[in-house]
């Protein structure tokens, strides 16, 4: 019979330069991306009092009984992006934007083109899957989704081929999706990622709204903080680090005039203190102990006392699909 892990098994990626850049670390904190829980170990061990478990998977809670004694941590099934309708006046909020390692390694979630299963990629289980999407949208609108989302230069082709297949046969497994693209595309070379990666990574960003979320979890977090909370987000590729990065800049009032020779605007005060310019990344040790943070990239700022405001998403760098109107 399998016992409940006493504490979570993950261990989370740039957590010692976040706990290092959010010290003291105090009060109540949101984790917006619960997962297996390694964040909100971590945060609590660093001196937080209270940690508010956010997670769109409900299959995650299943997962979660070692929290159930503990009274510091509450878990709340929802996304990040309503943060504020479940908490505010918060210390502190962390993001983790990477793919859950649970989510991967269970094929039947179909995020993985390494293990056959359904195609899903659904990360709150509801909704639009993967498979509506490949089986349904048509063809511009597939190669649109493939180069907006995934950076895939050969999005036509491969969305050519796509609707060829599912013309002969729904297309219903991740592996038989995986090798429809892979013939469209050269063969990697040694060390280079699998041809399938930027397509299933788009086709997942779409079936998610991944980059809705992220802005409106961003200015969520603008309005759930109290002065001198921090808001410290992990990503994995350039895209998310750019909208974290303009919307700090953004809301930090770092953007500046457009135009040297333009009047000086008068600016709101910012609603955040940068506490780094540069992007974190993992050190030597982290690197060698964990081989997937080599991508990651924290940054961290600082609530100041301005009222929350407007964010211009328009400048946040946010990949649109083409407007079909």
């Amino acid at each position: 019979m399998e016992t409940a892990a006493a504490s979570p098994p993950h261990v989370p990626v740039l957590i010692g330069p976040l706990i290092a850049a959010c010290s003291p670390v105090q009060g109540t904190w949101l984790d917006g991306t619960f997962g297996a829980g390694g964040y909100t170990q971590r945060l609590l061990d660093a001196g937080a009092d209270k940690v508010i478990g956010v997670d769109r998977d409900p299959a995650v809670f299943k997962m979660a009984q070692w929290t159930i004694e503990n009274p510091a941590i509450e878990l709340v099934e929802n996304t990040f992006s309503n943060l504020d309708a479940i908490a505010t006046d918060l210390d502190g909020v962390v993001l983790d934007l990477g793919v859950s390692s649970m989510q991967l390694d269970q094929a039947e979630r179909g995020f993985s083109f390494m293990r056959d299963g359904p195609l899903d990629m659904r990360m709150g289980q509801e909704g639009r899957s993967a498979a509506d999407i490949i089986n349904e949208a048509n063809e511009t609108d597939l190669a649109d989704i493939l180069f907006t989302y995934g950076e895939e230069r050969a999005s036509r082709r491969i969305a050519r081929k796509i609707v060829s297949e599912r013309d002969r046969e729904p297309i219903e497994t991740t592996l038989r999706l995986a090798k429809i693209i892979e013939g469209c595309l050269p063969r990697s070379k040694p060390g280079q990622s699998h041809p399938a990666t930027r397509s299933f990574q788009a086709i997942r960003i779409a079936v998610n709204d991944e980059y809705g979320q992220l802005a409106e979890g961003l200015e969520a977090a603008e309005r759930a903080l109290k002065p001198g909370g921090y808001l410290a987000v992990v990503t994995f590729h350039s895209v998310e680090d750019r909208m974290v990065k303009r919307f700090l800049q953004q809301r930090g009032g770092g953007m500046g005039n457009a135009n040297r020779y333009s009047p000086v605007m008068e600016t709101e005060k910012p609603a955040f203190e940068i506490t780094s310019k540069k992007a974190i990344g993992p050190d030597a040790d982290e690197l060698e102990m964990n081989p997937r943070s080599r991508s990651a990239k924290l940054r961290v700022a600082r609530r100041t006392d301005a009222p929350a405001g407007a964010v211009d998403r328009s400048k946040l760098g946010m990949p649109q699909l083409k407007d079909k109107r």
